[in-house]
């Protein structure tokens, strides 16, 4: 929600699951019913028109195929599915059934797929049934075949001086984007990267500007990065806000 208010949108929000977390990691999580999740849907789309549908962590197989016919309603609305596997720690947030019920339901609905490397080797030997490393060219294959147009694989979960993200479309490689790693762990940081991509495409931007500002947004977020716990960063999603409140452009 706040890197899509950060962006210059109003984010509305459907509850799919309640987790018990801080800023080391996720301790539980509890699937919303999905007969719930439909209520809270309906309730704003008859209400209020939306320019993008953005997914996280959805918490159950039911709920994905709510879900899904939900969107399915809307197909020239872009879908940005952020693949939440595990926590940036290594909890798990979602089973085998559900990375299932996500490759049949909503990867045909996506627009774009931003998973990092870990999460999309998991979902490509879902699609696939190898268990084998697979690269991440194949990898992208494998989900734009799913039916995604375009997936970006983003590196920051990778071991290389700089973080490499990189967007596939059916044509190959649309482009690849290469950011300083900066130190540390930030928790939220492909939820952020998801979420203003979502942003940009409702702003009207294509795909490649909008990939690249998402880009931008989120690295100045990790690089406001503040530490207000025991655990991970938290990116400032906000930025741009206090940097004006403090008189002048902190980009």
């Amino acid at each position: 929600m706040m890197a899509l208010a950060g962006m210059g949108c109003h984010p509305l929000t459907v509850i799919t699951a309640l987790t018990v977390q801080d800023t080391a990691g996720v301790q539980d999580i509890s699937p919303v019913d999905e007969n719930f999740v439909a209520q809270q849907a309906w309730a704003v789309l008859e209400d209020m028109s939306v320019q993008a549908f953005k997914l996280g962590v959805l918490g159950s197989a039911e709920n994905i195929a709510m879900i899904a016919g939900i969107i399915a309603d809307y197909p020239h609305v872009p879908v940005i599915v952020d693949p939440v596997v595990a926590s940036g720690r290594g909890d798990e947030l979602a089973s085998e059934r559900m990375l299932e019920a996500l490759c049949e339901l909503i990867l045909p609905q996506t627009s774009v797929i931003t998973p990092n490397t870990m999460e999309a080797r998991r979902l490509a030997a879902c699609l696939v049934g190898r268990t084998d490393e697979l690269t991440l060219p194949d990898c992208a294959g494998a989900l734009l075949r799913a039916g995604c147009e375009h997936v970006l694989i983003t590196g920051s979960h990778a071991s290389t001086p700089q973080v490499v993200n990189t967007l596939y479309g059916h044509g190959g490689v649309t482009r690849t984007d290469l950011w300083e790693r900066l130190p540390g762990n930030y928790h939220g940081s492909g939820c952020t990267l998801a979420s203003a991509l979502a942003a940009a495409l409702a702003h009207g931007l294509e795909i490649s500007e909008a990939v690249r500002e998402a880009q931008a947004f989120t690295w100045q977020t990790l690089a406001h990065a503040f530490r207000p716990g025991m655990g991970q960063s938290i990116p400032d999603r906000f930025f741009r806000a206090r940097g004006a409140l403090a008189g002048g452009d902190r980009c």
